[in-house]
């Protein structure tokens, strides 16, 4: 086996940091733009007197940096080359994902937002396989020129995590001599909403409530009738683009049917584990961030005379916390790297479980870093003059939204105890042999 990372790819690492030193930091650096990432960030991103949302100009800023990645080349490297990428790897993602992370807040790579140089499509995947040649021309090249944004609309007011029990519903209905069909229901955390021209709206259509099957996507024009913004969710970091959104008496044509009927929710886990390999990347780049910042400050400050990092106190609470850096990292990568070796639906067969680890552990540790280098820089760690308390913030969202780390932990456990996955089989063979031998 070679743990070491490939030389092409550490050259990548370099000529993307070359980019960002060219054009991203003097971006960040010109006209005031600091404020969006210094001590007045979370002031200066969210317009207060619109409902939270996020200021116009720090949109601006990010859709400029954007664009600037996008003509040097490195802005679609995950996409296939048809899309314009260069088809990047996961292995190749997790690794910039936690490079750029490890290097702090900054214009290269906003996690709060899910912005970097380096882009992550999860959608243009699910439109490539899963739309009609009608919606893939509309849909692919459209997110990539920012003519059409799309939203997610899964989760309900009443039913977070338990995607099946959705009371949002969908029947067929013609109007004006065409097929279509009529929605009624309510969204939470329908993300990004103020700036969408369309939510990928889940709705059941057949089946009782529990049931995987008999959920169905749509595509729904933001400004459809009947669509409704009832209220932006304020959340522990600000801004906010969460909005609970109603669906009343909404009617679309068949057309904007996505994917097959009943079978929605495997659009929802097309791209999971591709998604959760690089969050849990970024996580861990934040944590080794946390941990450097306070590892440098315990050498320079002396209270009472002597280094910080000369106390116990000190070390050993960082020890640990780089002791469980340095495992994830090789267990994210290990895991990035056996995706990268078989087909995507054979990912939720085999390798679930260890997206899951590796997404549920480096949350936490991110936030457990976080939270320690606040203790360790004292008083100005807990203030907004140091980036500790925007990650502690943004990273804690993570153990919710990207898949609770219950559900995860749940996930390995039927993994590890054989009700699903490889294992299933092994277990299933010993409670034969065991009946036998009753």
């Amino acid at each position: 086996m070679d743990f070491e990372l490939p030389d092409d790819l550490k050259a990548y690492l370099g000529e993307l940091d070359a980019f960002i030193a060219a054009e991203i930091t003097p971006l960040q650096q010109a006209d005031d733009n600091m404020r969006f990432f210094d001590h007045r960030r979370e002031w200066a991103r969210t317009d207060w007197d619109r409902d939270g949302l996020p200021r116009q100009e720090w949109e601006d800023l990010l859709e400029e940096a954007r664009r600037r990645a996008d003509a040097a080349g490195y802005w679609r490297f995950a996409l296939p080359v048809e899309f314009g990428g260069q088809g990047g790897s996961n292995l190749w993602m997790a690794v910039i994902r936690e490079h750029f992370a490890a290097q702090g807040l900054g214009l290269h790579n906003d996690l709060q937002t899910e912005h970097s140089v380096v882009g992550n499509f999860p959608q243009i995947h699910v439109f490539a396989q899963y739309g009609t040649p009608e919606q893939r021309a509309e849909f692919i090249q459209g997110t990539l020129e920012g003519t059409r944004r799309c939203t997610f609309g899964l989760t309900e007011p009443d039913h977070g995590s338990d995607a099946t029990f959705m009371k949002t519903r969908a029947v067929r209905e013609t109007r004006g001599g065409v097929a279509g069909w009529r929605i009624d229901g309510e969204k939470m955390w329908t993300t990004g909403m103020h700036s969408a021209t369309h939510c990928i709206l889940f709705a059941r259509t057949s089946g009782d409530d529990g049931a995987a099957t008999g959920i169905t996507a749509f595509f729904v024009p933001a400004d459809a009738p009947g669509v409704r913004i009832e209220e932006y969710l304020w959340t522990f970091n600000m801004p906010t683009d969460h909005p609970r959104v109603s669906f009343t008496d909404v009617w679309v044509p068949e057309s904007a049917l996505f994917g097959q009927v009943d079978h929605g929710l495997t659009l929802a886990q097309h791209f999971v584990h591709e998604n959760r390999i690089r969050q849990a990347a970024s996580s861990l780049g934040a944590a080794a961030f946390c941990i450097e910042e306070s590892v440098k400050y315990a050498r320079h400050r002396k209270p009472f005379g002597k280094a910080l990092a000369e106390n116990q106190g000190i070390q050993f609470p960082l020890v640990e916390l780089a002791t469980q850096v340095e495992m994830l990292r090789l267990l994210i990568r290990q895991t990035a790297w056996q995706m990268d070796r078989m087909p995507r639906d054979e990912i939720e067969k085999t390798l679930s479980d260890k997206v899951a680890m590796c997404n549920y552990w480096a949350n936490r540790l991110c936030c457990d870093a976080a939270d320690r280098a606040m203790q360790v820089h004292g008083g100005i760690g807990y203030s907004r003059h140091k980036p500790f308390e925007h990650i502690y913030r943004h990273h804690r969202r993570y153990r919710i939204t990207e898949g609770a780390e219950e559900i995860q932990i749940r996930k390995v456990a039927a993994y590890l105890f054989g009700y699903i996955g490889p294992r299933r089989r092994e277990f299933a063979a010993l409670a034969d042999a065991k009946g036998g031998a009753a």
